[in-house]
């Protein structure tokens, strides 16, 4: 264990934790893409990775301001994390968006932990004096909370939604399940043809008017 004997290193402290857990992140991020089903998903991942990315060059970036070693501890939080995440990924699922569900959620307890990481060592730099620190630190924590806000939007806008109604059909009897569905077409195509006849009276009306100036 580390002979922490001071604020300023205790700070350096947690962003070794820090560093740590982004270098792993670089790892793990490209594995949850890859088992990602939904194209928007897979999106705000690959997008993040590349942020992931950034966020350890600041923290080295961060380490040369303060004349440390820009070394990792690691970080017992964030592997637990990752290998619960890598778990929830391989498990057996009836559908690809009861995956993605499971994928958002692990990757929303990464951010969360990284938010509150970042946080603290914020804080810990400001009240040490050490703004360009802290404002190297705060760049990395505003995309985090982008990125954790960012899946927050894919999961109720579409994957959740999806895993629900996927679970929902596949716990009905067979026979209910093809007569729901064969509901769900029928009614896509009536609101098709109601979309024509009312498009189709309003240029009529448009026609009207035309002739009636003339």
């Amino acid at each position: 264990m580390p002979h922490i004997a001071s604020f300023n290193e205790l700070l350096v402290s947690q962003m070794r934790d820090l560093y740590d857990a982004e270098k792993r992140l670089t790892k793990a991020i490209p594995k949850l893409g890859k088992a990602a089903a939904n194209d928007e998903l897979r999106a705000a991942l690959e997008h993040h990775l590349e942020e992931t990315e950034g966020h350890v060059s600041r923290l080295e970036q961060a380490f040369q301001r303060l004349g440390e070693t820009a070394k990792a501890k690691p970080c017992a939080g964030m592997r637990g994390i990752i290998e619960e995440g890598d778990e929830h990924a391989k498990e057996d699922y009836d559908d690809d968006a009861l995956r993605d569900a499971a994928i958002i959620g692990s990757a929303q307890r990464v951010e969360h932990y990284e938010i509150a990481a970042y946080g603290t060592a914020i804080a810990h730099a400001r009240l040490l004096g050490r703004n360009e620190i802290a404002n190297l630190l705060e760049a990395s924590l505003a995309e985090e909370k982008a990125a954790d806000k960012k899946l927050t939007q894919i999961a109720e806008g579409t994957v959740n939604l999806e895993a629900a109604n996927e679970t929902e059909m596949n716990e009905r009897p067979t026979g209910m399940r093809s007569m729901m569905r064969g509901r769900s077409a029928s009614g896509e195509r009536t609101m098709a043809h109601s979309r024509t006849r009312r498009n189709n009276r309003s240029n009529s009306r448009s026609s009207k008017r035309k002739r009636a100036r003339r």
